[in-house]
């Protein structure tokens, strides 16, 4: 009994060891892989800025008198023509004025066709020696000052008249109405913006760019302009380049118009310009390292990629990432350029393992 008991024993012993050396030698084989050599690099000399997009043509439009506002036929977001009405204030006081300065003109108007006659009459009178030099001055000033009164009533017509263009708002270019601030019933005062207008189509990017960097901006200059939340690049022109920074902080504000794209580009969206500098000047020459994003591997908020040790082993190596650039992403720390890492594999990766590069 106890020689049987025996054999059990060291044939589950043997048992043991078989499987044991199975599993170490499954666990030993090495993981097939595919290396990248180096770390794809763009190394540009280029003055980089942030900048908003705006529109080129965009207006707040208010008006110069006070009244009720009693229409608002747009929406925020309607597209509107130029010369489409916007805002309709109440013109009655307007109309009152217009109808006496109407009254006053036919006033001035007879008046001053009564003095013409006098005048005329006095004047021959006066060449038959008829009437004295006198009447014929009192005859001239009558007549002058009923010719001042008519071309007054007539200029305060053309006051009033200007006034009713206030009265009634229209878009001054085609545009989409953007923000509202008054409603029907309210009161619109002197100045108070009523309606805010951009035309969407000419859109172009407002930059602030450092006085280091500001000499080497021309007129002209070919841009490449990062549009943030769309992930995508848009080329541009610089416009306008600013030659003082005295009332915007210490940056001299340069403008780019944008080339004409399919993407839908609003009006507000943050930006990213880069204004590339002529090699015979001194410039900050940058490397950024780019990695494929399928390569990282991402436990937690902790962000990595496998790189190859000594006798080939995988090494797990934490990275501090950037910005992306479509299907690449920025390593700002922890993987230096032309470092070989791992972007695929067949089995299951993990720190140490034992690869085979394919």
């Amino acid at each position: 009994m106890k020689k049987i008991t025996l054999m059990i024993i060291v044939a589950l012993v043997a048992i043991s060891c078989g499987s044991e050396t199975k599993n170490t030698t499954a666990t030993s084989s090495p993981i097939k892989v595919i290396v990248y050599g180096k770390t794809s690099t763009a190394t540009q000399s280029y003055v980089a800025a942030s900048g908003k997009i705006e529109s080129e043509n965009s207006a707040n439009l208010s008006t110069r008198m006070m009244g009720f506002v009693t229409k608002v036929p747009v929406k925020v977001g309607q597209k509107v023509k130029a010369g489409q009405l916007l805002v309709s204030i109440n013109n009655t006081d307007l109309e009152a004025k217009k109808a006496q300065v109407d009254a006053s003109i036919i006033q001035a108007k007879a008046a001053y066709n009564n003095a013409k006659k006098d005048y005329e009459r006095f004047t021959n009178l006066f060449a038959q020696q008829s009437a004295s030099q006198k009447e014929l001055d009192d005859m001239t000033s009558r007549y002058e000052m009923a010719k001042a009164g008519l071309e007054a009533a007539k200029q305060m017509r053309n006051e009033i008249n200007a006034q009713f263009a206030y009265a009634n708002i229209t878009a001054p270019f085609s545009g989409i109405i953007t923000n509202s601030f008054v409603k029907e019933g309210d009161m619109a005062n002197p100045g108070m913006p009523l309606i805010s207008i951009e035309d969407a189509q000419k859109l172009q990017v407002t930059a602030m760019v450092s006085e280091n960097d500001i000499t080497s901006i021309t007129n002209g200059m070919q841009v490449k302009v990062l549009v943030k939340s769309l992930g995508i690049t848009v080329k541009g022109a610089v416009s306008e380049v600013s030659l003082s920074a005295r009332n915007t902080g210490g940056q001299y504000l340069v403008k780019i118009d944008l080339e004409k794209t399919d993407a839908k580009i609003l009006s507000g969206m943050f930006v990213n310009v880069q204004f590339p500098i002529e090699k015979q000047q001194i410039a900050n020459e940058t490397t950024t390292v780019l990695v494929p994003e399928t390569a990282l591997v991402r436990e937690g908020q902790l962000t990595g990629v496998y790189t190859l040790g000594d006798n080939d082993i995988a090494i797990l190596r934490w990275l501090r990432i950037g910005k992306k650039y479509g299907n690449e992403v920025e390593v700002l720390s922890g993987l230096s350029a032309n470092e070989p890492y791992i972007v695929a594999t067949e089995g299951k990766l993990y720190n140490g393992a034992k690869v085979s590069i394919q």
